[in-house]
């Protein structure tokens, strides 16, 4: 599953009714769920992110290409047919 070197940011168990970040991706056949919590940026080792359910998180996220895409709290977003290749999370 994805992890790095973090700042402040806390790799955590995902739990029912937590407004956690929520990241469903995959990589080399493998899939993952993770969840982070409080404010910080962390790797992400360039995984392809399906879906991210920010819950109470502003979230950039940066991908392999070099962009940044800020999504708001409290949305749910699916990525079906073409989702991006992560570097790192930033929780804000």
């Amino acid at each position: 599953m994805p992890t790095g070197n973090a700042f402040a940011i806390d790799h955590v168990e995902c739990r029912g009714g937590e407004n956690f970040l929520k990241i469903y991706s995959h990589n080399g056949g493998r899939q993952s769920v993770d969840c982070y919590a409080n404010r910080g940026r962390t790797s992400f080792g360039n995984w392809w992110v399906d879906r991210i359910i920010t819950g109470n998180n502003d979230l950039i996220y940066y991908d392999a290409n070099g962009d940044s895409v800020r999504i708001n709290r409290w949305t749910d977003i699916s990525f079906p047919n073409h989702p991006p290749k992560v570097k790192d999370i930033e929780i804000l």
